[in-house]
Parts: structure tokens; C-alpha cells; sequence
């Protein structure tokens, strides 16, 4: 468990389904993201046992309640295309819409950032949206991402569509010198 000033995050468990289905039913949640709208509660209960099992996928919760309105994963070497050597690694996001414009995002994505430099040895932490995803766009570049390439031509299997996706990365020397500027 990792938590910051507002945020708990924590391992996904089948108990999650139902608040997950809640908001990954929504069709401005996934899709920009390139996956479906979730069907039902069975669908969510599925992806939190498969998905959802990452070494370091987190339900993002507000730490009141307890309660996932969202994920943050590192996506580590050999589970993302992106990564290329041990080193690096993906960080990947969403979260509900009632909670869209709060900064939860880049606060929780911050804290995975700070886990995969300071505890995990990253070098290079890679992160993409789709052209059009103005929010994970914007949260990139709140956490420092830099533009590093685009993809004309990116599979997107679960929509079974292509679509144009812009690269970002940050490396260890750049978080270290973004977390060392007084904020």
C-alpha cells in the first residue's frame, strides 16, 4: 500500500467489482483510453482478476473511505511494449469521471513515479495517450513527461481500431531535478 496526501493506494480485490463497474461502465472513461465500456459486474469482477494483478496496479481510493474511483499501474518490462530493457518501465492510469479535475491523477501517478525511481531502479518511465485524450495528456505533462514520439498507426486491440498515440517519457535525472525544485 502507498499512500500520499489525499490518496490510499492499494492492491485490487474481487470485493472492488461493483464500484469498479460503476465507473468503467462509463463510455468517456475507457474508451479514450482504448478499452470498452465494462457490460457488467461480472466483466469488472473478470478484469480485476486478470488485469488488474500487475506487480504494481494500485486501486486509487481516497483515504476516508477506502473506496477505488480509479487505477495507476507500472507496467514493468515484458508486460508493455514500450519498456526496453528491465529498467523501464509504463505507467498507465484512469479514473472515474466524478472525480475527473481534482488532481488525483497526477497525485497518485506521482507516488508510482517516486516508487519506480526511488524503490524499483527505473531509468526511464514511458507513458502514452491516444491523439484526443486531452486529460492524460495534460497529467503527463503535470508529472514532467517529455514528448518522445508518435505513433501514426498504434493498434488498438481491445476497441479493434488504429489510432495515432503520442509517446512520453521522464527519466530518473529529470524526476530528480522536478522533485528537488520547491514546489
Amino acid at each position: 500500500m502507498l499512500e500520499t496526501h489525499r490518496l490510499m493506494l492499494r492492491k485490487w480485490t474481487p470485493a472492488d467489482a461493483e464500484r469498479l463497474f460503476e465507473y468503467a461502465k462509463d463510455p468517456e472513461v475507457g474508451p479514450p483510453a482504448g478499452w470498452p465500456p465494462h457490460r457488467s459486474i461480472e466483466e469488472s469482477r473478470s478484469v480485476i482478476d486478470t488485469v488488474f494483478q500487475g506487480a504494481e496496479c494500485y486501486a486509487i481510493c481516497e483515504k476516508g473511505s477506502g473506496l477505488p474511483m480509479g487505477a495507476v499501474e507500472l507496467m514493468l518490462y515484458g508486460h508493455t511494449d514500450l519498456a526496453q530493457s528491465p529498467r523501464e518501465c509504463e505507467l498507465g492510469y484512469w479514473i472515474g469521471k466524478p472525480f475527473w479535475g481534482k488532481g488525483y491523477v497526477p497525485e497518485a501517478a506521482g507516488a508510482l513515479l517516486k516508487r519506480a525511481f526511488g524503490e524499483l531502479g527505473m531509468e526511464t518511465v514511458w507513458c502514452a495517450h491516444y491523439d484526443g485524450n486531452q486529460k492524460s495528456k495534460r497529467v503527463q505533462e503535470k508529472l514532467g513527461f517529455q514528448y518522445h514520439h508518435t505513433i501514426s498507426d498504434s493498434p488498438v486491440p481491445l476497441l479493434n481500431e488504429v489510432r495515432v498515440c503520442h509517446v512520453r517519457c521522464t527519466t530518473r535525472a529529470r524526476w530528480e531535478e522536478i522533485e528537488s525544485t520547491p514546489h
